[in-house]
């Protein structure tokens, strides 16, 4: 279950500044390069790219609340390293759980 916290930062991202088409991009980016620093670039097209980039921001913004740190004033940027390094988490997870290199 997600913290009211971490809806509350994930409904600032998601709903004002940078908007859903940068979410987007954001998410496309993050996601792969993060596929690229976890060697599984070859499995993964552009739209689970996304979709990795954009559930990895929202683990990553659900992290940062858990230590009282939003990332929305801060602009794109750490919007980006947010998402880059919740999408690895992410892939590692699945790693863990499936087995798979």
């Amino acid at each position: 279950m997600i913290s009211p916290l971490a809806a509350n930062v994930a409904a600032a991202h998601l709903g004002f500044g940078i908007g859903w088409i940068a979410w987007i991009v954001i998410g496309g980016l993050a996601g792969w390069v993060a596929s690229k620093i976890m060697d599984t670039d070859a499995q993964q097209g552009l739209l689970l790219n996304i979709v990795v980039g954009i559930v990895g921001a929202l683990l990553g913004g659900f992290l940062l609340s858990l230590f009282d740190v939003g990332t929305y004033g801060f602009g794109w940027v750490l919007t980006f390293i947010t998402a880059l390094v919740g999408a690895c988490i992410l892939l590692f997870l699945v790693r863990l759980v499936t087995g798979r290199r």
